[in-house]
């Protein structure tokens, strides 16, 4: 069997969002090469090969995303829900970021799920940032169970805490998400797969917004993030690739048998954080 063959995506409809750059923009150059037919969204990036179709798209609102659920195919066999912004100072709010990082994605596969096909996969870009979902899976799980967008709305209205917080509780969200779903009927009736990446510091076009989440200035946040990250291993960012290339193997059938997992891609930072906080307690 060739490597194509290995994947089983050639000739599949595949969706990816967010594909205009970073990670997305890699899996969709990938999938691309591995015969898929791409409906990939982009937003301000056009991209520089050939994909079955191009579909610019806002998705933080529900209008953008009902636009772009009647631009899709009838029938899906993987979806990658790639897009995002970050808590730039001064840029986004709390609430603008939990609506492109977790209700956009909630909104959007549960639209698309009545067209996914046997075995297919949905596949979020989740990330380590998201680590200490534990300590709110409660929070997660009453946001996750509310009807629909605007109950979703009338809940973050109500716990400014959380949606300040926009994008660590997005990532968080979307790790329970994932969790919770695994084994919902929606999903399983049809061994619908699903899962998430966790990627750890890596080179993208938000690099500079999320250097600036912290206070502002790039430089200093991003020393204040790689000694967070990078320090106990001497290392260094990763690159769109490292994390696209493994989230479309996550979503093809080399992995038919993976569901409900968040596979951190961060050099051991997530594996150092759960070891210590075993020890310690």
């Amino acid at each position: 069997m060739d490597i194509g063959g290995l994947f089983g995506l050639e000739g599949k409809n595949v969706v990816v969002t967010g594909a205009g750059s970073g990670m997305g923009r890699a899996a969709s150059r990938l999938l691309a090469e591995l015969g898929a037919n791409v409906y990939a969204t982009v937003r301000r990036h056009p991209l520089d090969f050939p994909v079955k179709r191009e579909i610019p798209s806002e998705l933080g609102t529900r209008e953008g995303l009902d636009a772009l659920v009647a631009e899709l195919p009838p029938v899906i066999d993987a979806l990658f829900v790639c897009h995002g912004i970050s808590n730039s100072v001064g840029m986004t709010n709390g609430l603008e970021v939990q609506l492109t990082n977790f209700l956009s994605f909630r909104y959007l596969t549960e639209a698309l799920l009545p067209r996914m096909s046997e075995g297919s996969s949905v596949t979020f870009i989740s990330s380590n940032g998201g680590w200490e979902w534990r300590e709110r899976a409660a929070a997660c799980m009453e946001l996750i169970e509310t009807a629909g967008w605007d109950e979703a709305l009338a809940w973050y209205a109500s716990h400014p805490e959380l949606t300040n917080d926009g994008y660590v509780f997005a990532k968080q969200c979307q790790n329970v998400y994932v969790y919770a779903k695994v084994h919902d009927p929606a999903f399983v009736s049809r061994h619908v797969r699903i899962n998430a990446i966790a990627p750890g510091l890596t080179k993208t076009g938000l690099t500079d917004d999320f250097n600036r989440s912290l206070t502002g200035d790039a430089a200093f946040g991003q020393s204040v993030l790689e000694d967070m990250y990078l320090s106990t291993w001497n290392g260094r960012w990763a690159t769109p690739e490292e994390m696209g290339y493994p989230m479309v193997v996550l979503g093809s059938r080399l992995c038919s048998y993976v569901s409900g997992q968040v596979l951190y891609i961060d050099w051991g930072s997530a594996a150092e954080w759960e070891l210590e906080t075993i020890l310690s307690a």
